[in-house]
């Protein structure tokens, strides 16, 4: 990846004018940020739960990733564009050349509407949690449901889950999660299937399993005139088929994460009595060990990356940490 990450460092090697290119790499994507829009490539990865190694594989979650999104945000995902190479550079777009590979094309979104942004900044008011308990209600309420999704919320699809989480972190531990802090997330979480079964049931029975938005950071929500919440998961199904109190457990866990947490408990309050909501505060506890280990594990994984410097991934080893250490302090 390394020549495409070179060339289009290059303002002329994009189809809109800028005046400056900037990368951002996470464990899956490379980005390049330009003055007004943003170009989003997939890493030739497989991780078991992500494919993206084939071309053909990265041009079809590329098309998901603008379908699925244009749910929660209108006007932001714009096109898929092909990567093309011409035997010296590569570019974005165009009609000759060879098709090496794809890009998302996005609207540039200012940092300073960000959640995350206006939260560290001490501007999170109570208004701008009930816009996004509206959002996310509304959403949640009207979003795909049917049988088939439904089988997601059985025990057995949400273990699949956790099973694997637990599988890819067990090599991180003694780097980003200590060896009693797996091994109390893993039993707690065995009891916890065996002592609520009966309410998993009850949350399929509810209509509770929806096409949710399976990444719902603070870093995703973003206060354009119609608020915005983008970058759902496009490259699994499992993971957008879910609880919807799982879905906003990955928000409220992210507020608490980054010291929110009267924040998060407004939030969640705005939230239940919008959704409908009773009685599910335990089913909430389990969903935010799960996001947190999640996170914990996303951030695990770029110990492995080769395209990451060595300060990044400390930086990244120490994010983990902080995670874990959440998902294991909310078990009490």
């Amino acid at each position: 990846m390394t020549s495409i990450i070179d060339d289009l460092q290059n303002p002329g090697m994009l189809p809109d004018r800028t005046d400056s290119v900037s990368v951002v790499q996470t464990h899956i994507s490379i980005v390049f940020v330009a003055d007004e829009f943003v170009y989003k490539v997939k890493k030739p990865v497989n991780f078991g739960f992500l494919d993206f190694s084939t071309l053909e594989k990265r041009r079809h979650f590329c098309h998901q990733e603008v379908k699925l999104n244009n749910r929660l945000s209108k006007g932001i995902y714009l096109d898929v564009l092909p990567i093309r190479f011409d035997g010296r550079m590569h570019f974005l777009g165009g009609t000759s050349g060879e098709v090496v590979d794809y890009a998302v094309k996005m609207r540039r979104i200012p940092d300073e509407i960000l959640m995350k942004s206006m939260f560290e900044k001490g501007d999170l008011t109570r208004d701008h949690l009930k816009r996004i308990a509206k959002v996310l209600a509304r959403f949640h309420l009207a979003t795909l449901k049917s049988p088939e999704i439904d089988q997601f919320g059985r025990i057995e699809s949400i273990k699949v889950n956790t099973d694997e989480n637990f599988e890819q972190v067990e090599k991180y531990v003694g780097i980003s999660i200590q060896e009693n802090e797996f091994k109390t997330l893993k039993g707690w979480t065995k009891d916890f299937y065996e002592k609520n079964r009966e309410f998993f049931g009850e949350r399929i029975g509810e209509g509770r399993i929806r096409d949710c938005h399976g990444d719902l950071h603070m870093e995703h929500v973003c206060f354009t005139e119609e608020l915005s919440i983008i970058d759902c998961i496009e490259f699994n199904d499992r993971f957008r088929y879910s609880d919807t109190v799982a879905d906003i457990a990955f928000l409220l866990m992210d507020l608490e994460y980054h010291g929110g947490k009267d924040d998060a408990r407004t939030l969640w309050n705005l939230y239940k009595e919008l959704a409908g909501e009773e009685e599910v505060d335990s089913l909430l506890a389990f969903y935010k060990v799960y996001r947190a280990f999640v996170r914990g594990k996303v951030n695990s994984f770029q110990v492995d990356d080769e395209n990451i410097s060595a300060d990044k991934k400390d930086e990244a080893v120490e994010r983990a940490r902080k995670y874990f250490e959440l998902a294991y302090a909310y078990l009490g």
